[in-house]
């Protein structure tokens, strides 16, 4: 198996819901390094399992839909708790929607699967990984 990746970073605010959460149920901020894995079978044509400045682009539009924001101010988010392991999902069915529909080039059409990782520090993170 074959995997390029990209990296990016996005800055948020948000609060959680649920006595498991201890002070982070008030309104604190994340920096998160973002891991986007693209990864198939067999390379294309050209040698590339996807074009390396396509999947950067798109990786940054995606996290620029987020960054500086309060996640608890977004209505797509309202009643979620926007844990890391949630927003690896979220960042990774955006980018899979973008794959699938070609944003990602002619070459993309051969890549299985995506792995969204979020970094939260040098200690901690957490992902998410499907299929296309």
């Amino acid at each position: 198996m074959y995997s390029l990746n990209v990296r990016e970073h996005f800055m948020i605010a948000h609060s959680f819901t649920g006595e498991a959460f201890g002070p982070a149920q008030k309104l604190h901020g994340a920096t998160y390094v973002v891991d986007a894995t693209f990864r198939r079978a067999e390379l294309d044509a050209d040698g590339l399992v996807v074009d390396i400045a396509l999947a950067g682009d798109k990786l940054r539009e995606v996290l620029g839909a987020l960054n500086y924001r309060n996640l608890d101010d977004d209505p797509d988010f309202a009643g979620k708790n926007t844990t890391t392991e949630f927003l690896a999902r979220v960042i990774f069915e955006r980018l899979a929607a973008s794959a699938r529909a070609g944003d990602l080039g002619e070459g993309a059409t051969g890549v299985t699967s995506i792995c969204v990782k979020l970094n939260e520090s040098h200690v901690a993170w957490g992902s998410y990984e499907g299929a296309l």
